[in-house]
């Protein structure tokens, strides 16, 4: 599959991967920044943006379609971060295409297998009635009912948009990601062997990655490194992006 990706900036490539749910959209700060010394592809996944749609959502064709966008644009290594979904998407890229990346960013998220836990937002997200709704403020107020945090409706309701006719749309694939959201949980098998270096970074209040991850991946990873960005959650490259582009900044550029 053909991604929508943008891109900015000169020098080494550098991939950034959006988590479920989100867009090329949320990382725009964060990837003018790192245009400073970076050439950045920011894509949108399969079935959210403005990448195709497709009744099939799972790791595996994740990583194609990624393949496919290095391909096309003739990369050479690059660097690439991924957050949650598309941390998972990154490490499972490590492990079909072995030799593609140069060094890997896992953002807030490790390779053993989660729980579905997206159903509180995929019940309240089908709730609103997108072929009548008249207004974003209408879709906040039923969302609230199912997701009181303000912050995480103002992300969701991204997805909103106006078509050419003035009706409101989703820019996620909300019946496929409703239908095969247990992929979005899959792990890596502890078999694995990777050698690619890797930092995992995460969110010292967040819950996604514990103490009880380090021993799977140190299993996998064999040059790792694990840092904690205290006082942040899952959304870490948002509550503290200058933190979190300095530490990737010095990852790529270490000797590792």
């Amino acid at each position: 599959m053909k991604l929508f990706f943008r891109e900015m900036g000169h020098g080494p490539d550098l991939i950034i991967l959006h988590g479920l749910f989100g867009s090329s959209d949320n990382w725009l700060s964060q990837a003018k920044i790192l245009a400073n010394e970076y050439h950045v592809i920011l894509p949108d996944a399969r079935n959210h943006g403005q990448s195709p749609f497709s009744a099939e959502h799972n790791y595996t064709v994740m990583c194609e379609d990624l393949m496919e966008l290095i391909t096309s644009l003739h990369l050479s290594h690059p660097f690439i971060i991924g957050h949650s979904m598309g941390g998972k998407t990154l490490m499972k890229f490590l492990e079909l295409y072995p030799t593609i990346v140069a060094k890997a960013v896992v953002a807030d998220i490790s390779p053993r297998y989660y729980t579905k836990h997206h159903d509180h937002i995929l019940n309240g997200l089908a709730h609103i009635p997108v072929d009548t709704l008249e207004s974003r403020q209408a879709a906040d107020q039923i969302l609230s009912q199912y997701l009181p945090e303000l912050s995480e409706r103002q992300f969701l309701l991204k997805n909103l948009y106006r078509n050419e006719e003035g009706h409101f749309k989703w820019r996620i694939n909300l019946p496929v990601l409703t239908q095969e959201i247990e992929n979005i949980g899959e792990g890596l098998s502890d078999q694995l062997s990777i050698d690619t270096p890797v930092l995992f970074l995460h969110g010292g209040s967040s819950n996604y990655v514990t103490e009880r991850d380090l021993p799977l991946i140190s299993k996998i990873f064999k040059h790792y490194q694990i840092k904690t960005i205290e006082g942040v959650g899952h959304w870490l490259h948002s509550e503290k992006p200058q933190e979190f582009i300095r530490d990737v900044d010095t990852f790529f550029k270490s000797d590792i």
